[in-house]
């Protein structure tokens, strides 16, 4: 703590030009004490509801099973590469496609030059027999 007395010359001193800070610091710190007393403790834990621990093993993931569906430019019906002679047999496919857990997934390729009543037949046989999951594929290709 320091304090400046002056020149000490006389009765005509200069005045003092800095403040005193001593009393300023002193009361800071008094109230820097009392804060950090008044500030309740701080818990570091975190609640959390936590799931209870499940002892059954985790479902196995299934492939899925891929059928590839073919409808060439001569109306040509193909199952999995396999040529379907005749109507009936796309329906007994389709049947039984459509009662299998998980159903397949069916991938429709029509040829670019495949008649579009060849194809909506293909279609009508799915939707009939109740298969659901059905899309085209390879029409990329032909996207300008």
């Amino acid at each position: 703590m320091a304090m400046s007395l002056g020149s000490g010359t006389g009765d005509h001193a200069d005045p003092m030009m800095e403040i005193n800070t001593t009393p300023l610091i002193d009361v800071m710190l008094v109230l820097l004490v009392m804060l950090i007393i008044t500030i309740p403790i701080q818990t570091h834990a975190v609640k959390l509801d936590m799931p209870r621990p499940n002892n059954n093993p985790p479902p196995v993931e299934v492939e899925p099973v891929i059928i590839q569906l073919g409808v060439d430019f001569d109306g040509t019906i193909t199952w999995d590469g396999n040529i379907v002679p005749d109507n009936a047999t796309l329906e007994g496919y389709m049947r039984r496609a459509a009662k299998q857990d998980p159903q397949p997934e069916m991938h429709l390729r029509p040829n670019r030059l495949a008649n579009y009543g060849q194809v909506a037949l293909v279609l009508a046989t799915a939707q009939r027999n109740g298969v659901v999951k059905i899309g085209f594929v390879g029409n990329e290709q032909y996207m300008q």
